[in-house]
């Protein structure tokens, strides 16, 4: 008996020793690797839940509260967990903490179709990198951005997260952004991987798509980034992919990510509940998130049993290691909590500057002569939706309204519907929830105006300004009455407004406070400029009024087509733009699926998405073209020189005032693009671009 527990003590104190003093190092993953259990390598697969989503309203103890997850720690070998926020317009994490008196907002950022709508690559690298440098100091390791779904259908209510309809254009800037972020020591990742471009259903929708056009559209942007960036993560979306799971599909995340594109990071799913996790791992999907104990289980059980092999789930976890290796939190980064927001703003500022589109402007009506007053018309000018809801929400420590952003600039408004609108908007407040407060909350309703107050607004302002707003987001697509068209109110609205101040011979300014494209085509002819301001941002309202101003020069460009009417649109046959349930669910009903997959869109319309739909003979007009945008003054490009992989374009300011150009190539699809430095009048530059090939 003695020499039993002898034994046993031997025993124990060489199992308690394995691993001893063996620490995780950036050489060293393999050797870890092999001192690591199955349940160790299982929970290093598997995420750590929502704790740190719902810190701030159960108050668990977490490193960030509000950030979107974490990873599991291994303590024993060294291994920390790190943290992974959700942010594509700027880090979002809770700016309130339980005993704290600080707040920790973050600069909210334009959204994404602005940032396309700058065409400047440079610039939205600068604004990744502002965006990486808070992650940085608020201790976040891996930010969940960019969104660089492609926009097939002006619907899908996550557009204002993306960047384009055209594939080159989404993901060079893809790439911008990630360098930006990447080069301040943090992750990014590219999402959602892949053919995500609708929100209904999006948990099992089936994405019905050619080869040919899958390759063509809805790869492309992400290889394109792969390629131009190397991100340390891809996240894998909700939908099926012609029948699979895009989490569980290795022809998807092995073949074409890793083997074909040479991806040697990082794959995790979206936010979803536990599915086929031994399928996941199988397929090369290497982080469940947000991650649930049972999921731990059944890799364990799966692999003991022989149903999943232990190399496949090594093989993800030495890249989950691979990852962490690399993060702030491993190399003991301790976070100020105090980024610097003030040169953020600027940043943010800069970036809505350079991607506010005019798209019209009929006899000089912009700039605005300095001194006038603005009648400011619609809820949108005293509430600026500065962004989108869901993960792409942020907590900001302010927005600038146009109001306030036209007074900074020397302009005065009409105080009496700047009293109205504000009594409006304080009787509609929303109330507080956790939902609101994490995932943002919708703005007042447009008010109605009597004809009455129309007509004393024209008698004593120079200008009127009508601002029409739409806000979409995560987890619903848009509606097509009263978001895609305006409303019966704003129609209204805007026929006596202009009736009222253009029989006075004053001009009417439309601008259009959206995070998608909308209508224009029955309306357009009334204003006499119409400026589309996206959703811009905390700085917006600054933004927008210094180009009303004439302060800075407009130079933003569409990254996306305005149709005539949403059916001339070939998606639209199949896009489920009557998701109240009194529609068809985009291609149908399948009774021998499961009951949860109950819907698949067949992707119909083939290479037809954007402007390629309207290069066709026959092809019906559309109100304001792919690529499109005014300036306040001339350029004179000249012709293309081809060398090689690059093409060479001069550029003249022709007219009277400094500018930036934008220099598209292609024909009939984009090959090229850039932007070129401010150019005083008469000054020349030559822009050097890389070719698609």
């Amino acid at each position: 008996m003695k020499k039993i527990s002898v034994l046993i003590a031997l025993s124990m104190v060489c199992f308690s020793s394995l691993g001893q003093g063996l620490v995780l190092r950036q050489d060293n993953i393999d050797e870890i690797l092999s001192q690591l259990t199955v349940r160790e390598k299982a929970s290093l697969v598997v995420g750590a839940g929502y704790k740190s989503m719902l810190a701030g309203q159960f108050g668990f103890k977490v490193p960030v509260p509000g950030a979107a997850g974490m990873t599991r720690a291994v303590p024993r070998l060294g291994i920390p967990a790190i943290v992974l926020s959700d942010g594509p317009a700027g880090v979002r994490i809770e700016p309130k903490r339980k005993g704290s008196d600080a707040t920790f907002f973050c600069t909210g950022f334009p959204i994404g179709s602005l940032l396309a709508s700058t065409w400047n690559q440079e610039l939205v690298k600068k604004v990744g990198a502002a965006i990486g440098n808070e992650a940085l100091e608020y201790g976040i390791d891996v930010m969940l951005a960019p969104g660089m779904n492609i926009q097939r259908n002006p619907l899908c209510g996550r557009n204002f997260e993306y960047y384009s309809e055209d594939p080159l254009l989404s993901g060079t800037i893809a790439a911008a952004y990630v360098r930006g972020i990447q080069s301040q020591g943090v992750g990014a990742c590219l999402k959602h991987f892949a053919v995500n471009n609708q929100e209904t259903n999006r948990f099992w929708n089936d994405a019905q798509v050619a080869d040919e056009v899958l390759r063509e559209i809805y790869l492309r942007n992400f290889e394109i980034a792969v390629a131009q960036s190397k991100p340390w993560t891809v996240m894998a979306s909700y939908n099926r992919l012609n029948g699979i799971h895009t989490q569980e599909d290795k022809w998807l995340l092995t073949d074409v990510l890793r083997t074909e594109w040479g991806f040697d990071g990082l794959v995790m799913t979206d936010w979803t509940g536990r599915r086929n996790t031994a399928a996941q791992i199988a397929a090369g999907c290497d982080l469940m998130e947000p991650g649930k104990r049972s999921q731990i289980r059944e890799l364990v059980r799966k692999v003991r049993r022989g149903e999943l092999s232990e190399q496949a789930l090594d093989s993800c976890v030495c890249r989950v290691l691979d990852l962490i290796v690399k993060t702030p939190a491993f190399k003991g980064y301790k976070p100020s909590q105090a980024p610097d927001l003030t040169s953020h703003a600027e940043v943010a500022r800069e970036a809505a500057e350079e991607g506010i589109v005019l798209l019209k402007n009929e006899a000089g009506t912009l700039p605005l002569a300095a001194g006038s007053r603005a009648a400011l018309f619609g809820v949108g000018s005293y509430q600026l939706l500065a962004g989108g809801t869901g993960s792409g929400h942020v907590h900001r420590p302010y927005v600038v309204n146009l109001e306030e952003g036209l007074s900074r600039e020397g302009f005065s408004v009409s105080p009496q519907l700047s009293g109205l609108y504000r009594e409006h908007i304080a009787n509609h407040r929303p109330r507080k929830s956790f939902m609101a407060g994490m995932l943002g909350s919708p703005a007042a309703p447009e008010m109605s105006l009597s004809r009455e107050i129309v007509n004393a607004a024209a008698a004593e302002a120079d200008v009127a300004i009508v601002t029409i707003a739409r806000q979409a987001g995560e987890g619903g697509d848009r509606h097509l009455p009263g978001d895609f068209l305006l409303t019966d109110l704003e129609k209204q609205l805007l026929a006596d407004v202009c009736e009222a101040f253009q029989g006075q011979g004053k001009k009417v300014i439309v601008v259009l406070n959206v995070g998608g494209v909308i209508e224009t085509a029955s309306w357009k002819q009334l204003s006499d400029a119409i400026v589309l301001a996206w959703q811009p941002g905390q700085e917006g309202g600054t933004a927008l009024a210094r180009i009303l101003s004439g302060r800075v020069c407009p130079s933003g460009r569409l990254p996306v087509t305005f149709p005539v009417d949403y059916f001339d649109l070939p998606s639209s046959k199949n896009f489920p733009y009557d998701y109240t349930g009194r529609g068809s669910m985009s291609g149908g009903r399948d009774k021998d699926r499961d009951v949860r997959n109950v819907g698949y869109t067949v992707y119909e319309e083939g290479l037809d998405i954007g402007y390629r739909a309207y290069q066709k003979a026959g092809a019906p007009e559309v109100s304001f073209p792919f690529g499109f945008g005014l300036s306040f003054t001339t350029f004179e490009q000249g012709e293309p020189v081809y060398a090689g992989n690059t093409v060479s374009v001069s550029v003249r300011n022709t007219g009277s005032v400094a500018g930036k150009a934008v220099v598209l190539i292609g024909g009939p699809l984009l090959r090229a693009f850039g932007k070129t430095p401010l150019l005083q009048p008469g000054e020349t530059t030559t822009l050097v671009l890389p070719l698609l090939p």
